[in-house]
């Protein structure tokens, strides 16, 4: 049986700065590997990004940190299924995506219980 965890080493991950992840994220694509998702962790003054690519089942990630209150670029110019997963990252941890094509402001959750992010300490206000 094969193992299809996500495994993020130092040997397939690149930490790359907020502002090359399109660049990055464009060079994997053109190698042939496609996006397979974007995890995220919050830190103390940052949110830990994480976007996970396959080819032939060699995984590649890469890793920015998004320092909180700024943007990021929307990978979703390259591989356009992202703009789900970012609207998710958006909501969850606060991250705003520059360019993202669908943006759900927020209500990609509609729970109206819902108030704040669930898993990180900034809150999201409901209008």
């Amino acid at each position: 049986m094969i193992d299809s965890s996500i495994v993020v080493t130092e040997e397939n991950t690149a930490e790359v700065r907020p502002d090359e992840v399109i660049t990055q994220s464009r060079a994997l694509k053109d190698e042939g590997f496609r996006f397979i998702t974007m995890s995220s962790a919050e830190l103390e003054d940052s949110v830990c990004v994480l976007y996970h690519f396959d080819k032939d089942l060699e995984l590649r990630n890469l890793k920015v940190y998004v320092p909180k209150g700024s943007k990021i670029s929307s990978v979703a110019s390259v591989y356009s299924c992202a703009f789900l997963v970012e609207n998710e990252i958006k909501e969850h941890f606060g991250v705003e995506f520059d360019g993202i094509p669908l943006d759900f402001q927020g209500m990609l959750y509609s729970d109206e219980e819902v108030q704040k992010t669930p898993f990180c300490i900034i809150g999201i206000k409901r209008a």
